[in-house]
C-alpha cells in the first residue's frame, strides 16, 4: 500500500467495500490520510523500513505545505486534495451493498485533531533518527500560527460523522498533543534555534491552557468518565487514547483521582 515515487501509503486498496452486508456505510479508503502517518512511521521503523518512513515523512511536509487553514485530513497519493466523493450507480457493489463510491467527501471535513497527528510524526520521525528539514520548520511555524485560535473552534471529529461541528475530547487532547509535541522538538532536539527557544514559553501556556480546559469540560463528574464531547453524556472510544497520548496516565482517569487533580 506504499506508492514508491511519492512515498504516500494509502489506508486501503479498496473502495466500497461495506461496514455490513446490504449496508450504505461503502466509503473509498484510497487514500493518505495525515491521522494514520505516526502510527505508520512507528511500524516502519520498527521493522526496520527506514527508506519508507523517510519517503513517508517527506510525502507529509509536502503534502500539508501551504496555508494550514487548508490542511486536509487526507491526499490521494501523489498529495493532490480534491477528491471529490461520487456515486457509480450502474456497478451493483460488494454483495449487493450500495452506493459504490469514488472520492471521499470527508476530506472537506475540519478535523482539529490532524494537526496534532502532523506534529506528532514530525516529532516521532526526530526520535527515530530523521534529521530535520528547513521546511519542516517553516511549516510547524504556520501551523502553530493557525492552531493558536483554532482549537478552540468545534469540529467534524475523527470519525468524520456528518451531523455537524462540536467540540469533540479526543479533537482537543490532540490540540493539546499539537503543543506538547512541538514543545517537546524544541527541548528535545533544539529545532528553530533561537527562535524556537523564544516562542518556548508561549508554547507551553498554550499546552497547559488546553490541557485545563479538557479536563474540566471533556470530564462527566456523574458518569465518571470523559465524553464524546464537551457537555455530552455519550461515551467514546476516541477518548481511550487519552493515556496514550500521555495527556493523562491511565490511573488519573478515574472519577475520584481527576475531580482531585480538577480542585
Amino acid at each position: 500500500m506504499t506508492f514508491a515515487p511519492t512515498g504516500g501509503v494509502v489506508a486501503a486498496p479498496t473502495t466500497s467495500l461495506p461496514e455490513a452486508l446490504g449496508g450504505v456505510r461503502n466509503w473509498d479508503y484510497r487514500f493518505c490520510w495525515i491521522r494514520d502517518a505516526s502510527l505508520t512511521l512507528d511500524a516502519f521503523m520498527a521493522e526496520g523500513y527506514i527508506d519508507e518512513a523517510r519517503a513517508f515523512r517527506d510525502w507529509v511536509v509536502r503534502a500539508i505545505a501551504g496555508d494550514p487553514a487548508d490542511l486536509q485530513i487526507m491526499y490521494n497519493i501523489f498529495g493532490a486534495r480534491r477528491l471529490t466523493e461520487f456515486e457509480l450507480d450502474w456497478l451493483p457493489g460488494y454483495e449487493a451493498s450500495k452506493p459504490v463510491r469514488v472520492g471521499n467527501a470527508a476530506s472537506d471535513q475540519f478535523q482539529l485533531d490532524v494537526y496534532g497527528e502532523c506534529i506528532s510524526t514530525l516529532y516521532s520521525a526526530r526520535r527515530m533518527g530523521m534529521g530535520g528539514t528547513k521546511e519542516s520548520w517553516y511549516l510547524t511555524k504556520s501551523l502553530l500560527a493557525f492552531m493558536e485560535n483554532a482549537w478552540q473552534r468545534p469540529d467534524d471529529g475523527i470519525w468524520e460523522v456528518r451531523g455537524g461541528r462540536r467540540h469533540f475530547t479526543h479533537s482537543k487532547v490532540m490540540a493539546w498533543v499539537f503543543f506538547d509535541r512541538l514543545a517537546k522538538r524544541i527541548e528535545e532536539f533544539a529545532i528553530g534555534g533561537e527562535e524556537g527557544r523564544k516562542i518556548l514559553p508561549h508554547v507551553c501556556a498554550l499546552r497547559e491552557r488546553v490541557h485545563t480546559e479538557v479536563c474540566e469540560r471533556g470530564f462527566n463528574p456523574q458518569l465518571g468518565a470523559f465524553t464524546q464531547s464537551y457537555g455530552s453524556g455519550n461515551l467514546d472510544a476516541s477518548v481511550l487514547l487519552i493515556p496514550y497520548f500521555g495527556f493523562l496516565p491511565a490511573r488519573l482517569l478515574s472519577s475520584r483521582s481527576l475531580n482531585s487533580r480538577i480542585r
